[in-house]
């Protein structure tokens, strides 16, 4: 059982490699820089270096995987964020359209429900329909806000500021990525399911931005305020740092389009994750201000 793991540094996949590992698998790693990845981790994975970008690349490197989890990664800076990111993704679907690849598991987001005006989680959306046209086995792990997106604003809630575009009173889905991770490794190494199907994965509670703030400022021992502001202010603030127009859209767009989601996947034994915002910020973010 050949299973394939792409971005294997990052918040989820890094996770996903371990758990591979420690259930006997020897997982195939897509990645740019082999160092990264530590080299107790080296030796006991099946590296193919290279970049996610490169069609030839991936198209070669998936060849003969049972399994794949595929990890967008097209970044939020990029001009063309939705096309990038449903571009990168054609290899792996035309590998699985030629048999080359058995089953997919697309770690995807919340608002990919809505099929558009979501930003850049319109190319999580787009991928979805064009892993789901291969008629192969395709699970979609729609996600929450990672709790690793405040490590993005650590500089501003250090100085006791949270600030969102977002009605800060709305709770939301947030999830830890190793939660994420754990999930994604449970499907990857059951061989029995098939079929085309979605799982939501939620952490332990719906968050507000208020109520995000008042846990963090219990954890970091500094009163931690909101602050919003509208979507016109994160726009200038996004192209004052010389993001290109496409990429602040797409910034921008992910949470103007989804400010009255309600996901697809209700919250239950199987979307929901157990770990919670405070113990991450103690383990993650309180070490990163204090």
């Amino acid at each position: 059982m050949t299973i394939v793991v792409t971005t294997p540094t990052g918040h989820v996949g890094s996770h996903v490699v371990r758990l591979l590992i420690q259930a006997g698998v020897r997982p195939r790693v897509l990645v740019r820089e082999p160092g990264r990845l530590g080299e107790e981790t080296r030796r006991r994975v099946e590296v193919e270096q290279g970049d996610l970008t490169d069609a030839a690349f991936v198209r070669a490197a998936v060849a003969g995987a049972r399994s794949v989890l595929w990890v967008d990664p097209t970044p939020h800076t990029c001009p063309e964020p939705v096309t990038a990111s449903l571009r990168t993704a054609e290899a792996v679907a035309r590998a699985t359209e030629s048999g080359e690849v058995d089953r997919i598991v697309l770690l995807s987001s919340v608002g990919a429900e809505k099929r558009g005006g979501a930003g850049h989680i319109d190319g999580l959306a787009a991928i979805e329909e064009r892993f789901e046209a291969t008629g192969a086995d395709v699970l979609h792990l729609r996600c929450g806000y990672f709790f690793t997106n405040l490590l993005a604003i650590a500089d501003s809630l250090a100085g006791g500021v949270l600030t969102t575009t977002a009605d800060p009173d709305r709770p939301m889905p947030w999830v830890d990525p190793r939660d994420i991770g754990e999930v994604a490794a449970a499907r990857l190494l059951n061989d029995e399911w098939a079929g085309q199907g979605i799982q939501a994965v939620h952490g332990p509670e719906d968050l507000s931005y208020r109520s995000i703030a008042a846990i963090l400022s219990e954890v970091l021992g500094r009163d931690i305020r909101v602050r919003c502001v509208n979507d016109d202010d994160l726009r200038g603030v996004l192209r004052s740092a010389g993001l290109p127009d496409g990429a602040v859209e797409g910034i921008v767009g992910m949470t103007a389009g989804t400010r009255d989601l309600v996901p697809e996947q209700p919250r239950d034994v199987v979307t929901t994750t157990p770990s919670p915002l405070a113990a991450w910020a103690y383990a993650h973010l309180r070490p990163a201000l204090l």
